[in-house]
């Protein structure tokens, strides 16, 4: 049974304030102003620096083992978010796996389209390496676009020949840019956050003039083979539920350890209510069994 603080979260998602999908300095604002809604997890630290020169916050809590990170990578559609809007979620996402989080600020678009968030997500990993972490104990993380982009980034990884991490890990994943998914429709109604317009709209600005269906444009439609194991995390009642169920069929079928989680009620990226939703804390503590369990080697 869902918890009580689901229903109050789903309205206001409903009633919260729009912006013109073609308005970005609007919809950045708005999305920024997320900083202000949630609390960062107890006792963490947070410093900028430049990652291959990207800019970048460590998340970090005392006793985080060393050599040992997550890349994480927000959403926010390729044209939005930051760490201003996504640091309180990395965080409690980082203490659950008991390990420091690098919060990619990467190039948005449309001032920079596709290719440039993949190159400044390999760029930020690379100076990981080269800094002395480990790969096996490494891991890449993102939610929505963000979630497509740890699976592009995966892919260009295995390209260039640079070593693997040991996890990945998707959170409501946006992997395909051409909205064919059924559930785009079967869940327009139930879905308070994320439409099909407002994605297409997304999905052109990103991708300029790519093909939508590239392999690191849309990861669905990309060879998975050699990808390192995934967990995926959907909401049962999200537009972009086929995105995460066709994402881990495909990889099971290409030899990935993939693992899918479909919760039951939940809205695109609930993740982002850990410090008031129970299901959200849970959902984050799977993520952190998750993790520890692959980056001790299990």
């Amino acid at each position: 049974m869902a918890s009580p603080q689901l229903e109050e979260i789903i309205q206001q998602l409903r009633n919260r304030p729009t912006t013109d999908s073609t308005n970005i300095d609007d919809s950045r604002a708005l999305s920024d102003a997320r900083k202000d809604l949630f609390p960062l997890s107890p006792d963490v630290k947070v410093h900028r620096v430049s990652a291959g020169g990207v800019p970048a916050e460590w998340i970090a809590y005392e006793g985080n083992p060393p050599n040992a990170a997550l890349l994480y990578l927000h959403g926010g559609g390729y044209v939005q978010g930051s760490m201003r809007s996504h640091r309180s979620t990395i965080s409690w996402i980082a203490k659950a796996a008991g390990i420091c989080a690098l919060g990619l600020e990467y190039r948005l678009a449309p001032e920079h389209p596709f290719p440039a968030a993949v190159e400044d997500s390999v760029a930020a990993y690379s100076w990981l390496l080269s800094t002395g972490h480990i790969p096996s104990k490494m891991a890449i993380a993102g939610d929505s676009a963000g979630g497509g982009l740890t699976l592009a980034t995966l892919i260009a990884l295995r390209y260039y020949g640079l070593p693997m991490p040991a996890a990945g890990v998707c959170l409501s994943p946006w992997t395909d840019l051409t909205q064919s998914g059924d559930s785009m429709r079967t869940n327009a109604e139930s879905d308070p956050t994320v439409g099909k317009e407002r994605l297409d709209d997304m999905a052109v600005l990103y991708s300029g003039s790519a093909n939508q269906e590239a392999p690191l444009v849309s990861p669905l439609f990309a060879d998975l083979t050699g990808l390192p194991p995934l967990l995926v995390q959907v909401g049962s009642i999200e537009t972009l539920l086929d995105d995460s169920t066709r994402l881990v069929e495909k990889a099971k079928a290409s030899g990935v350890d993939a693992t899918l989680e479909v919760w039951d009620d939940m809205p695109h990226v609930w993740h982002n209510w850990a410090p008031v939703l129970p299901e959200a804390q849970q959902a984050v503590d799977s993520i952190g069994e998750f993790l520890r369990q692959r980056m001790n080697g299990g």
